[in-house]
């Protein structure tokens, strides 16, 4: 295939890599970090719901009412609150809004695979932090460069938590540089920084809808910041696309917020599982991080996580393996159903070279 119109920028990018999705009947599917619950009950019926007239015509571009929901159920106001098409639009947004400029970005070597390559694209100067040796984030090297601050909390694919009087420390000490910190994960065991948006206008969050609420298939992610963050987002988003938010998402997303006793009862569901998981892979002598998402990262006992992931694969249980530095030991490992995790167990007992 040709490749005789592509830009310069075009053959230098290495493109994000998402899960396999693979179809089937059988498949058990551990390597996208899914919610194996389904959404709450009113999500389906406002979907139901929606008219022709509503398909017809253009959604709200500033989803207002989705926005008005959110900010009354984070205890802010209407100006501190932004809605993208998932979390990672939100993040390419802000990467746009914030880190453009003249000064390194800085974020950990081992986190989200995203941030590297939107760095790529957007021809943004990176400054990675390598983890400590217990993996978890050192927040302590970061500095106030004025270029920008991002990491997952919990990290990923770690599933480590930093805390929230890190984060807090972290922002009084670097006021002149945007710290984004990115909760995609949080629902599972992380404190929120949320409610740190008045106290830190440096401060910008950016949560998801695919995770703890199960609409992963809905793509709805949520920025909340300052005004000035939330305005300058906003800028961008009308620069590039002017109606991410389509108005079957936006009344599933106030549908999501209005059952919280569902997505609280998921989110104990899931964590109940991961404990039960974490202890029967210790029990095997699989070494384990402390998870506070809704996956685990796993080493086996002889640390052959490629043989054990082509193992799991062959029989249709998938998970995420990197096959590179640091990650080659390890595997990240979605939590799913309770009996989901057990047939992951027994295929693992299964394996004669663990």
């Amino acid at each position: 295939m040709s490749q005789v119109y592509w830009t310069d920028l075009v053959r230098r990018l290495s493109p994000y890599v998402p899960g396999e999705q693979r179809a089937g009947k059988n498949i058990v599917k551990l390597n996208t970090n899914e919610n194996p619950y389904p959404p709450a009950p009113g999500v389906l019926q406002a979907l139901a719901s929606i008219t022709g007239d509503e398909l017809r015509r253009y959604p709200d571009p500033e989803s207002q009412q989705l926005r008005r929901a959110l900010a009354d159920y984070h205890q802010l106001d209407l100006a501190q609150v932004f809605v993208g098409n998932g979390s990672d639009e939100i993040l390419a947004l802000a990467f746009m809004a914030f880190f453009t400029g003249d000064k390194p970005l800085q974020f950990p070597t081992l986190s989200y695979s995203f941030y590297p390559v939107y760095c790529d694209l957007l021809n943004i100067e990176q400054n990675s932090h390598a983890l400590q040796h217990d993996f978890s984030i050192d927040l302590d090297a970061f500095t106030d460069n004025g270029g920008g601050i991002v990491f997952p909390n919990p990290n990923a694919p770690t599933s480590m938590a930093v805390s929230y009087e890190q984060i807090e420390s972290l922002l009084a000490r670097a006021p002149n540089t945007v710290v984004l910190v990115d909760e995609a994960y949080a629902d599972f065991g992380a404190r929120s920084v949320t409610s740190l948006v008045n106290k830190y206008p440096n401060l910008l969050v950016s949560q998801t809808f695919s995770k703890g609420r199960s609409m992963a298939g809905m793509r709805l992610g949520v920025a909340m910041g300052s005004p000035d963050l939330i305005d300058a987002l906003t800028r961008v988003k009308n620069s590039f696309n002017s109606y991410p938010i389509d108005a079957a998402a936006q009344k599933a997303g106030i549908a999501s917020l209005q059952d919280d006793a569902y997505y609280r009862g998921t989110i104990e569901k899931i964590c109940a599982t991961r404990e039960q998981t974490i202890a029967a892979l210790l029990e095997r002598q699989f070494k384990i991080l402390p998870s506070a998402a809704n996956f685990i990262f796993v080493s086996p006992p002889k640390e052959n996580a490629e043989q054990l992931f082509e193992w799991l694969n062959q029989h249709e249980i998938l998970v995420r393996y990197w096959n590179k530095g640091d990650l080659k030991p390890w595997l990240r490992i979605t939590i799913g159903t309770d009996s989901e995790m057990q047939q992951l167990i027994r295929c693992i007992d299964e394996a004669d070279f663990l």
